[in-house]
């Protein structure tokens, strides 16, 4: 039955993951997202972190997803003329992403399956335990990534900002 469960979620992961990619509409793309997110909790519960799931949906579908609504909205992504950005915003854009790019291949450079196991299953020292790796073994990459989603709405706002001609 939890692999019937796994592939259903999976489909559903990847189907909306695609709609985030190929739809034009931009609200439909933060939806699917949303979708995406709660698809990604179940495999969390499959998993039997429940502490994960619960995190996850909270922080990323409740609190990211929120700013993502509010700079869509900000951005207003349907006016058919976007005035262009000058070339200082466009190398700070490459600037982060290249961060972003570094950070990624850091972290995934540095875990394997082997190595990684998941606490054992208890009521108490679950959440205990993961916070005492998030702060300890892993601090320096949970502040960068804050300082990544700082400047990824200063960016926003810097974007969404007008133009003084």
């Amino acid at each position: 039955m939890s692999q019937l469960i796994f592939f259903i979620l999976s489909a559903m992961t990847i189907a909306s993951a695609l709609v985030v990619v190929f739809s034009k509409h931009p609200m439909y793309s933060v939806l699917s997202l949303v979708v995406c997110f709660f698809t990604i909790a179940g495999h969390y519960i499959l998993l039997n972190a429940q502490f994960l799931a619960i995190t996850h949906i909270i922080v990323y579908a409740g609190a990211i997803m929120v700013l993502f609504l509010f700079v869509v909205m900000l951005l207003n992504l349907n006016r058919e003329s976007e005035p262009h950005k000058p070339g200082k915003m466009k190398f700070a854009a490459t600037i982060s992403a290249g961060m972003l790019f570094l950070i990624l291949i850091a972290a995934m450079k540095s875990t394997t399956m082997e190595t990684f196991s998941f606490p054992p299953p208890s009521t108490n020292g679950m959440i205990q335990h993961v916070g005492q790796r998030l702060f300890t073994d892993y601090l320096l990459p949970f502040e960068i990534s804050s300082i990544l989603f700082l400047s990824a709405m200063i960016g926003a706002v810097v974007l969404a900002k007008k133009e003084k001609h």
